[in-house]
């Protein structure tokens, strides 16, 4: 699904209200609706101001990585990242992001009937249409299962992950919006030249990619060596486009899904 062009232009030129601050995340994050003229949208707003310093990720910004993601998916052509932008807001520049309305959000409507895309599952348990990721202990000390679903949109995210060296693929940050489309957000810390890909998508590890996928990926390669690499180049440094670039490259000649070979494969915690 790709946003109206209507709703982008609200978000670009609209006038931003602070609705409420979203506290389960870990840097200044607020809810805010944009209106320009008869039109609003819901959207996630995350000032530059409110980004807590990471020494891991001394370049740049968190909500320039967020934008070069969207960027990204976009010229994927998978539509995996809500509509992003930079643009000022009431607490300075920041990151704006159309709002992924999800069921149950609303106060009238119901959550969606059954397992989340990433859920846990009590150990020994079928559960047809997932893909087991690891085993663990629950809070009563019961062993569960991390799963998610064998969905192409999925792999699609898992693909998208290891090309932009996602470290925080969280299963809180895989969204299924009302008419069903899945959107991944939180992309924050991203787009490293060192490997950093943490995420809870594992269950095609090993698995060949298919051309289809393959296809939009050299589309990637030959866009940066373009002039999308110079677009990129205004969120994310040269090194990181190149590295960028190489992880491409590197599919392409192996198109095969990386396993979790390092010493944190997921993020934690998980959701």
């Amino acid at each position: 699904m790709t946003p109206r062009s209507d709703d982008r232009e609200v978000l670009r030129d609209g006038e931003l209200t602070v609705i409420g601050r979203i506290r389960s995340a870990s840097n200044g994050t607020f809810l805010c609706e944009s209106t320009l003229g008869e039109s609003s949208v819901h959207c996630v707003y995350k000032p530059v101001a409110g980004e807590a310093p990471l020494w891991d990720f001394p370049d740049g910004t968190l909500a320039g990585r967020e934008r070069a993601a969207y960027l990204v998916s976009a010229k994927l052509g998978w539509n995996i990242v809500p509509y992003t932008i930079i643009r000022h807001g009431p607490a300075g520049p920041g990151m704006l992001q159309r709002w992924v309305q999800q069921p149950g959000d609303a106060v009238d409507s119901e959550p969606r009937p059954g397992p989340d895309l990433v859920d846990l599952f009590p150990a020994g348990t079928r559960q047809p249409g997932y893909l087991p990721v690891l085993r663990a202990l629950d809070y009563a000390g019961d062993e569960v299962v991390l799963m998610h679903a064998d969905d192409i949109r999925l792999w699609r995210m898992a693909v998208f992950d290891v090309l932009i060296n996602n470290a925080d693929r969280k299963g809180g940050h895989v969204l299924r919006d009302l008419d069903g489309h899945i959107f991944g957000v939180d992309h924050g810390v991203c787009l490293h030249v060192e490997d950093k890909l943490r995420t809870v998508l594992w269950g095609w590890a090993g698995k060949p990619i298919d051309d289809q996928t393959c296809k939009a990926v050299a589309g990637l390669v030959d866009a940066l060596d373009d002039q999308f690499g110079d677009e990129l180049a205004e969120q994310i440094t040269r090194a990181e486009i190149a590295a960028l670039r190489l992880r491409a490259c590197t599919l392409l000649d192996n198109p095969v899904m990386p396993g979790p070979n390092r010493h944190r494969p997921i993020p934690w915690p998980a959701f």
